[in-house]
């Protein structure tokens, strides 16, 4: 325990409102969930179910098995497909194998895929701005076998080569960092005037609603401390955004991973949390923080999110009774 003057000494935590699990995770650790209460363990879930280090562990040992490979499935298994959504050729295969499948994809992600599918038809090609190799990007792009071209930056606009820039529509990962994205649509816009653009953005709603609170947040304190899984798209553009707009952050796993040096000469600590990462670890780091001498804990003002999605078909409320 830290002593007032301690130069370590902690006062006040603020924690970001809203922060934590989005309703399209909630609905996914659902799924495996209620998945494993009605056909019993193993469940196979072709990768991770949220990128959370905490919640895969829970997961597994509750009885699920993540795997990236189809070919890693027994005959005749139960398979859920995660979050972040899968490509065309997924799921054709778990069809052919024969898995019975349930679809974690979010809604969300979800709406992108079949914009794309609708305007493929309609013969428009795309440029996805999102991350290389992030598995949503891998899924959206995969609802295509061509016609689908990814930009990471303003850079990549310049350079990407499509066939009839008179019939080419905009799509964007959910998780991205909301001004990025923005700027990114500009350019393209600016390059193929005229790009069609999705009635609402891609950006989900829970991405953009954690982004306003740290921008309102970070910069009232002396440093942010994010909790969120390396591999998580949402919680690394808190962090970004925190040190964009000056203020000290560090992004986490669990409180053990909290390093007091981070505190020195600083009074006033704010905590947000990405989508996929559960409140129980909020609480771990907050305790963490008391220990090292805060002694107010408060919540600031933000939006109440009310999203609820439903579960796929013999999954929900009443195929469930008594399980």
């Amino acid at each position: 325990m830290t002593t007032p003057g301690d130069p370590t000494h902690v006062e006040e935590v603020i924690l970001a409102e809203p922060r934590g699990f989005c309703a399209g995770v909630d609905r996914a650790i659902e799924i495996v969930e209620r998945a494993l209460k009605k056909h019993g363990r193993p469940i196979y879930v072709r990768h991770e179910i949220v990128h959370n280090t905490y919640v895969v562990n829970d997961l597994k040992a509750k009885g699920a098995i993540f795997i990236e490979d189809l070919d890693e499935v027994p005959a005749g298994s139960t398979l859920v497909f995660s979050a972040h959504g899968v490509s065309q050729a997924v799921r054709r295969e778990a069809t052919k194998r024969g898995f019975s499948v349930f679809d974690a994809t979010c809604p969300l992600v979800t709406k992108v895929h079949v914009e794309v599918a609708k305007l493929h038809k309609e013969g428009y090609e795309f440029i996805m701005i999102g991350h290389k190799g992030h598995p949503e990007v891998e899924g959206t792009m995969g609802q295509l076998v061509d016609g689908i071209y990814l930009v990471e930056d303003v850079d990549d606009v310049a350079r990407v080569q499509v066939q009839n820039p008179e019939k080419l529509a905009v799509v964007t990962q959910t998780t991205l960092s909301v001004d990025d994205a923005a700027e990114i649509t500009a350019a393209v816009r600016a390059r193929f005037p005229k790009v069609r653009e999705p009635k609402q953005q891609d950006i989900c709603y829970a991405t953009q609603n954690r982004q306003d609170a740290v921008k309102v947040l970070a910069p009232t304190v002396d440093v942010l401390i994010v909790v969120g899984s390396p591999t998580s798209s949402n919680s690394n553009r808190l962090r970004e955004l925190a040190e964009r707009l000056g203020t000290d952050a560090h992004m986490i796993d669990s409180a053990e991973d909290l390093d007091p040096a981070w505190f020195r000469g600083k009074r006033r600590v704010g905590l947000t949390a990405g989508a996929s990462a559960p409140d129980i670890l909020v609480q771990q780091v907050t305790a963490r923080l008391k220990e090292l001498g805060a002694v107010s804990v408060r919540t600031m003002p933000g939006v109440v999110e009310t999203v609820r999605f439903p579960l796929p078909a013999g999954l929900g409320d009443k195929s469930m009774a008594g399980l």
